[in-house]
This record gives C-alpha cells, sequence and structure tokens, in this order.
C-alpha cells in the first residue's frame, strides 16, 4: 500500500461500544466524551504523526444521538481546529448516511 493512500480505521462498535450514550461521562456509560479523550484523541493524533486519513466506522451502533456525536467530534474540533479535523477524519456509515452530514455539521459549528 503507498503511504499516500494509508487510512487508519477506527470501528466504533467493535473498538468502543455498540451503544453510544450521552454526552458527558456524568451522565451515563460510554458517553461522546468518553469515546473522544480515551480512543478518538488517540488514533486522531496516531493518523496524524502517520500522515494518514482516519476512518470512522460508524456502522454496527445502536443508535447515535446528537449529543454523543457533538461531543465526540465538535468537542475533537474545538481542541485541534475544524479544518485540521475535517482533512484528517472521513467517514463510513452505510446503515445511516446522514450521519456523515450531521457529523460535519457539528465539526464546522465548532469553529464557530
Amino acid at each position: 500500500m503507498n503511504v499516500l493512500d494509508a487510512v487508519l480505521e477506527l470501528n466504533i462498535a467493535k473498538e468502543f461500544t455498540s451503544t453510544p450514550g450521552p454526552r458527558f461521562i456524568d451522565e451515563g456509560k460510554f458517553s461522546g466524551e468518553e469515546f473522544r479523550q480515551t480512543l478518538l484523541k488517540r488514533k486522531f493524533e496516531e493518523a496524524l504523526r502517520m500522515s494518514v486519513t482516519l476512518r470512522i466506522d460508524l456502522d454496527g451502533g445502536y443508535g447515535y444521538g446528537p449529543s454523543f456525536l457533538e461531543e465526540a467530534f465538535g468537542g475533537l474540533a474545538r481542541e485541534y481546529g475544524a479544518d485540521l479535523v475535517r482533512r484528517t477524519l472521513t467517514f463510513k456509515s452505510d446503515e445511516e448516511p446522514l450521519l456523515t452530514r450531521d457529523i460535519y455539521g457539528y465539526i464546522s459549528r465548532a469553529a464557530e
């Protein structure tokens, strides 16, 4: 594989949970905040170090609430900047294709 084509994968259902929870850790299990802090940031930074894309696979999850997605991906954009997050992340969502549009919206609004 050519380094330019290299992609790092993160499957939320397999690597974090198939039952995403609320926005914040203190609101319940498997929150967007917990996901961002314990897994997403580490994988994002790894992708940056490797100069590759991080593909987030959303399939296999039993419903992603807006608060989970905004806290995870909007929170990442608030920390690293929306442009860098948009350049680094791609999303796979065959089961719910509109999730990708929603997530890019959370990333863009985080920059405002």
